[in-house]
């Protein structure tokens, strides 16, 4: 593989424009699908063979025209008067007669004439159920009852709702234009007589800007600033990265297209990802460039100044030479390392979830284009920039090399580490436990308005609901009635009325609609809790517990569906396949590793430490997000229940990118004569700069997404953040140097019988020792230089890591050379 990417590499420096311009058509070939094929994307959530969701498509079946409430493009406005006030206050219903003439005005609504006010509406549905309920011989108690659960207004008449439907057969056909043109109605309709907010299917289809993007970006190139000393080497994993994400997060629209799994956060969570492997990819290769070129030049101890005359010195066909050798070395621990991230995201699909099967896909897209982009374009760019790629220096910045002989501060930590492993290794390990702890607790539950941002028309419409209303009013759940016997319907349907009636944590049942044959009802039940409460889902259990009961004493049957019971399913659907997912990924990194380093040591470490750093940022977001730790936030709520498995999924690849960048360091120089000790801290040496830079640039790109107004983005940049922070430098940078430095030799052995039967891959670059430097060009003489890169020098170094002779870490006389 490191002679394939070396062949890459070479041929994208030369010829640079061709791979350019072929980037340039990509660009635009995805801009242009883009454009042509977008349609807007869901808020969708639903899992085939759910209890709820099949008991909702045999409703649908029964119960022709009555659509599907998910998917309906309907949204509900609440109106509310001031405290102490009464939506039949004369100016307060003037105020809203006022609204609903603005919105009877508006053509993206179906039907808008016949929007009436909550007050009229409820008037005559008052009028209409009481007769008929009436008439079924129904006490007046429980009428009144019924009515109230289904009354567009509140008991005390200062809350009331209504519904508007927009053109279109489902909320995804609903344009941003006829979204607009009805909020910015409702946004202006506040009045000091009449508050006025929304929520509902169609609105939640908000857009979600680029700020957090940016203030990443803003960070990342400060990291890369100090990391290189130079603005413009600072700018090209930049570059490359913007057009990796742009690309992806392109294709990804054009996929709205073929799929309506795609929600709002899909795109919003490719770019998260996309953006931060693409500077850390390309990261990595620039600063293996700089290395090959300060070796080629023999720049170690130069002055910038120096260093950069050097270079100019180089023929355009050396440093594509170099540049092969950067792709080669770097880009086979890049190419590995995007690996790992695209099959733990891609190996959520065997989940069958179809919207967390888009979200992880799409994670993957822009996750392989990062890595494309790194070998294809990066070099490429890099010879456009030629001798300037790393000019513009940065005043004040020294930027040291970890090839110089001068300690650096990875070598000096490393150090301390290598005096007490034991007691580095046990406190890193004590702390993670105790910072998994608050995971024990965590709960899970799906996005809903009442944990929308606080602030918005969503949250606010179900705040007012809750308070006026009730929180069951936002937590209806229907119960599929069928009777065995068709004679037997009415009495059949009413006595599952009375059952789950009588079940704790309703509040209120009613027969809602019957089918025209008299087979099945539909049973509307609220209860007394709402959306993320914990007694909603035991009160649904015991709905669904209480089902046995009432098919032995009446033969009928009954299953319960609705907004609430789907959202409940999948929380738990997700919490099933969790620990499951958990195992899949820990085996699966363990034997990747086993293939990469030939050791078993090392990959069993690799595989504990990603869980002990999954484990604490569990704990650490559960103590922040639903606990309310740091007064981060000011409205605690469950965590979302796709979070963690996405979280698992994206932090396993990122585990292993620090683990292959920082290991196969160590591993290179032990299989080329250091001592075990030695080779990790050497490793370490010249992994830890580029390492740390990585997880700042990670970590910033993650953290800046907790500023976006989603709650689901917040607290998986949050997450994310934390766990790069977490595995970075508690795991990969204590931990395992800490434990390979108690193992010593034993680190690196592999079982003969295994060796012979794993593959051989190339990750550290040893196939691409002793290429030769290609002859120097100057006015038509061949001028052969010094140095042969990669070649072993007398010392028995190799080229690159001649400078390597710090008495304490790599010399002769220590590890026995």
């Amino acid at each position: 593989m490191a002679k394939l990417l070396y062949r890459i590499g070479r041929s994208a420096y030369l010829y640079r424009w061709r791979f350019i311009a072929v980037w340039l058509l990509l660009l635009i070939g995805a801009g242009t699908a883009a454009a042509t094929m977008m349609k807007p994307t869901s808020m969708t959530f639903t899992i085939p063979g759910l209890e709820s969701v099949e008991t909702q498509e045999e409703m649908g079946e029964l119960f022709p025209g009555g659509g599907d409430d998910m998917e309906a493009p309907t949204g509900t406005v609440v109106v509310r008067a001031p405290e102490g006030g009464s939506l039949t206050d004369e100016a307060t219903k003037t105020d809203l007669d006022n609204l609903i003439s603005e919105l009877q005005g508006q053509d993206a609504l179906v039907d808008p004439e016949s929007i009436v006010d909550p007050v009229t509406a409820a008037a005559g549905m008052e009028q209409q159920l009481t007769e008929a309920k009436a008439q079924q011989g129904m006490p007046e108690e429980q009428i009144q009852a019924d009515l109230q659960a289904l009354s567009p207004v509140s008991e005390n008449e200062r809350t009331g709702t209504f519904t508007v439907t927009f053109q279109g057969e489902t909320s995804q056909d609903v344009s941003a234009e006829d979204i607009t043109s009805v909020t910015d109605v409702l946004d202006n309709a506040t009045t000091d007589n009449l508050d006025v907010s929304y929520n509902g299917n169609v609105f939640q289809m908000q857009e979600i800007g680029g700020t957090a993007e940016l203030i990443g970006m803003a960070v990342a190139a400060l990291v890369l600033i100090i990391t290189f000393g130079s603005f413009v080497a600072a700018g090209l994993p930049l570059i490359t990265a913007v057009v990796g994400v742009g690309t992806g997060i392109m294709l990804i629209y054009a996929g709205t297209a073929l799929t309506d799994s795609i929600n709002n956060m899909t795109p919003t969570l490719a770019s998260m990802i996309g953006l931060a492997v693409g500077i850390d990819y390309a990261l990595f290769i620039v600063s293996r460039f700089r290395n090959e070129l300060v070796a080629f030049a023999g720049g170690n101890n130069m002055t910038p100044k120096e260093l950069a005359q050097a270079i100019k010195k180089t023929s355009h066909r050396q440093r594509a030479h170099l540049a092969g050798l950067a792709v080669g070395k770097a880009g086979s621990a890049v190419c590995f390392a995007g690996l790992t991230v695209i099959i733990a995201l891609t190996a959520l699909s065997i989940i069958n979830i179809p919207f967390l099967t888009a979200m992880a896909l799409a994670a993957a897209l822009t996750v392989f284009i990062a890595v494309i982009v790194a070998v294809t374009l990066l070099p490429a760019i890099l010879g456009a920039f030629g001798t300037k790629s790393f000019a513009g220096r940065a005043p004040v910045v020294k930027a040291p090399d970890p090839e110089d002989e001068k300690p650096t501060m990875g070598l000096k930590w490393v150090r301390q580490i290598r005096k007490r492993p034991l007691v580095f290794a046990l406190s890193s390990v004590l702390l993670l436990v105790i910072l998994a702890i608050p995971a024990l607790g965590l709960q899970l539950a799906m996005p809903t308005d009442d944990s929308a941002k606080l602030g918005s028309p969503q949250r606010t419409a179900s705040e007012w609901v809750n308070e006026d209303f009730g929180p069951g009013r936002n937590a209806p759940m229907v119960a599929l009635v069928k009777a065995d016997d068709p004679e037997q319907g009415t009495a059949t349907f009413g006595a599952a009325v009375e059952e789950i009636s009588q079940i704790d944590g309703v509040s209120n049942a009613q027969i809602a609609q019957v089918s025209e044959d008299g087979t099945a009802a539909q049973v509307m039940i609220t209860p007394t809790t709402g959306a993320t409460d914990e007694a909603t889902n035991d009160t649904l259990q015991a709905l669904r517990d209480a089902e046995s009961t009432f098919h032995d004493n009446t033969g009928g049957e009954y299953s319960v569906t609705g907004v609430t019971p789907i959202f409940e399913d999948i929380s738990d659907r997700l919490s099933d396949v969790l620990v499951p997912y958990v195992a899949i990924v820990v085996v699966l990194a363990f034997v990747l590793l086993v293939v990469v380093f030939r050791s078993l040591w090392v990959p069993l470490i690799a595989a504990l430490g990603f869980a002990l750093s999954v484990a604490a940022t569990f704990g650490l977001t559960v103590g922040i997000w639903q606990w309310g730790w740091l007064g981060i936030t000011n409205d605690p709520q469950p965590i979302i229940s796709f979070l963690p498995i996405m979280l698992i999924g994206i932090v396993f690849g990122l585990a292993m990118d620090y683990q292959v960048f920082l290991v196969t360091r160590m591993r290179e120089g032990y299989v080329h004569g250091k001592t075990a000790g030695n080779a990790v801290s050497n490793g370490f040496k010249h992994g830890a700069r580029v390492v740390t830079a990585a997880a700042l640039i990670m970590i910033s790109v993650f953290a800046a997404f907790i500023l976006m107004d989603e709650p689901f983005i917040a607290v998986m940049g949050s997450a994310l953040a934390m766990a790069v922070l977490i595995d970075a430098f508690v795991v990969r940078m204590t931990i395992v140097p800490a434990v390979l430095f108690l193992l010593g030799d034993r680190a690196w052995k592999l079982p003969r019988w295994l060796d012979k039967i794993i593959p051989s891959v190339d990750v550290e670059g040893e196939g691409l020792v002793g290429l030769e430097a290609p002859e120097h060009d100057t006015a038509g003489k061949h001028e052969k230089q010094p140095a042969t890169v990669g070649a072993d020098t007398p010392d028995g170094t190799h080229g690159e890591h001649s400078a390597d002779t710090d008495p304490s870490d790599d010399s002769p006389t220590t590890d026995g050379r």
